[in-house]
């Protein structure tokens, strides 16, 4: 399985990312610059957080504009695996491929720590090797994550399990709902505000983030490698 980190000016965990997918997954992995447009060769999209171009206008904007934002969105049309963590959630809701914006943490300040969150939906291409309801403990760190959307989202989101990560103990941003991590409608697009790729080997604090990388994997194992 072939990674793409699409990168943009301003991203900070692409180097994490790909740490976690080529050293730790063991699978195969490439940056991709915000300027390429052709992600016909990859089997997923990773979106790593930072704050591209600055985070000038609000996090996320300016990406909208970059020429790889067409093919994204061509790439997730296709069903194929798209993750954004922290700025990379920021981006795929500007881009419109998620519902919902963000506004600042309720606090109005930058924050970092570790975050306890549910697992909502076992069912997804990136939560299969969770088990519904267990707790894990993924870091965080941003100043953006209080996630808004309105009451008629909320209730559409519950209604189909799109819902997949939320607050546990303590909604660290604010957002609606307590919630962490949500899908698209067709399922293949996830974006997350804390940073699962951060939470991958006992030496960095835990490894709750690694099954995440494992579902993509497994998913896309299932469904391209012959059985013997």
């Amino acid at each position: 399985m072939k990674f793409a980190i699409l990168t943009f000016p301003g991203s900070g965990s692409d180097i994490d990312m790909y740490h976690a997918v080529k050293e730790v997954l063991g699978a195969e992995a490439e940056y991709v610059q915000h300027i390429e447009t052709d992600f016909a060769g990859y089997d997923a999209i990773l979106i790593p957080s930072g704050a591209s171009y600055g985070d000038y206008l609000r996090p996320g904007a300016l990406a909208q504009s970059s020429p790889a934002i067409e093919g994204l969105k061509a790439f997730a049309a296709t069903g194929k695996p798209v993750l954004g963590v922290g700025n990379g959630f920021h981006i795929l809701a500007e881009t419109g491929l998620l519902p919902g914006a963000f506004l600042r943490n309720k606090g109005m300040k930058f924050r970092a720590g570790s975050a306890k969150l549910t697992v909502h939906n076992t069912d997804s291409k990136f939560t299969a090797d969770y088990e519904n309801g267990q707790e894990v403990t993924i870091p965080f760190a941003h100043e953006y994550g209080n996630y808004y959307i309105d009451e008629a989202t909320v209730a559409e989101l519950k209604a189909n399990n799109r819902i997949v990560f939320t607050y546990a103990d303590e909604n660290v941003d604010g957002s609606t709902e307590a919630i962490a991590g949500v899908l698209n409608e067709q399922g293949n697009v996830l974006g997350m505000m804390p940073l699962p790729e951060r939470a991958v080997e006992e030496i960095i604090g835990g490894t709750d983030g690694l099954p995440l990388f494992n579902s993509i994997l497994k998913r896309w194992s299932e469904n391209n490698v012959s059985q013997a």
